[in-house]
């Protein structure tokens, strides 16, 4: 059964077509799925019964089950998700000043085995298509009350998502769209470890969305014990790609830097990242580790923090430290996987 939260239009408009439907039969159902929230095809009520009916019969709603719903005090909400396949991803909401963001993830599980992430802790299984990536961005919009709206989506959930662009791409130019989240491509972030044919192929695509690179280190010698598939790549070829990147687009690129007590928080590290980063036009986005059970990393301590982030403004890096939230609920930085601890 086709999935009604599959971005590509024509398999829709072809059914409502060969049935006689008038044109804006599809706008209708747009309307009832992204403005009005629809949780059924008995909610979309400004269809036809009967015409309901058949849409129920050749179009799966939900493909997936919320196997778990968890909210943290801070007004952060992460979802379990069961997929058709009985696979689990996790994705989550997350609270702003004025304004809401989704976490998105794009594979079940994750291959590049980034040895302080919970989300590869189990490999990957496979990727997910473009309707149940878009389906995370429907369930995630109906935790708000309306007139709420997630205004930002971060792709820094479960996966890389430069493994999965030929799924990826379709959900986020159909997110875009004025009839279903409407979400403006400075507002789209997307994550990856870096992967340069991916991020050269990014480059060329019709919206430039941001760039989000992981780094953790600043040499490629600490870089392969953490990031384990920088050893078939290098923060070299990364990084000059990266600046093709910027130079493609116009956006800023970030760079994202996991603190980890005693690998790479002490001040040598501050300032290798110092002469790696000066001179680009870039903000670096520090995270002091989000413990996930099981793995033995700690969390710098506050006078190791505050000694690394002066180095680095020191330095004349561009750097901001990320709010930690939804630890609480395992739905921070790194903590995301292929099932819930509490269920």
């Amino acid at each position: 059964m086709n999935s009604i939260f599959d971005p590509t239009a024509e398999a829709l408009a072809g059914w409502l077509q060969q049935r006689g439907q008038p044109a804006y039969r599809l706008e209708q159902i747009r309307q009832g799925l992204y403005t009005r929230r629809a949780g059924s095809w008995d909610e979309v009520t400004s269809l036809p019964k009967g015409l309901r009916a058949e849409l129920a019969e050749s179009f799966g709603f939900w493909t997936t089950r919320i196997a778990a719903h968890r909210r943290a005090a801070d007004g952060t909400q992460k979802l379990l998700l069961e997929l058709a396949d009985q696979q689990h991803i996790e994705c989550v909401l997350l609270p702003g000043r004025a304004r809401w963001s989704i976490c998105l993830s794009t594979q079940v599980g994750c291959a590049m085995g980034c040895v302080f992430c919970a989300s590869g802790l189990r490999g990957v299984a496979r990727n997910l298509t473009a309707g149940e990536i878009v389906e995370q961005m429907a369930r995630l919009q109906r935790l708000l009350p309306a007139p709420d709206r997630f205004s930002h989506i971060v792709v820094m959930g479960m996966g890389e998502p430069l493994a999965n662009l030929d799924q990826l791409l379709p959900a986020l130019d159909f997110a875009r769209r004025n009839d279903t989240f409407g979400i403006g491509t400075r507002r789209i972030t997307i994550s990856t470890v870096g992967i340069p044919a991916a991020m050269r192929r990014l480059a060329r695509h019709t919206h430039h969305y941001h760039l989000a690179v992981s780094l953790h280190a600043a040499s490629d010698a600490l870089r392969n014990q953490l990031v384990p598939v920088n050893a078939r790549i290098g923060l070299e070829e990364i990084l000059a790609v990266a600046d093709e990147y910027f130079e493609l687009s116009g956006r800023r690129l970030t760079y994202e830097y996991v603190l980890l007590a005693g690998l790479n928080d002490q001040p040598p590290h501050a300032r290798e990242l110092v002469r790696l980063l000066r001179g680009r036009p870039a903000l670096l986005n520090v995270i002091p580790f989000n413990p996930v059970p099981g793995l033995p990393y700690q969390t710098p301590d506050s006078a190791a923090i505050r000694q690394f982030r002066d180095l680095l403004e020191q330095g004349g890096v561009n750097v901001q430290f990320r709010q930690r939230k939804g630890d609480t609920i395992d739905a921070a930085c790194g903590q995301l996987r292929r099932a819930d601890n509490s269920v």
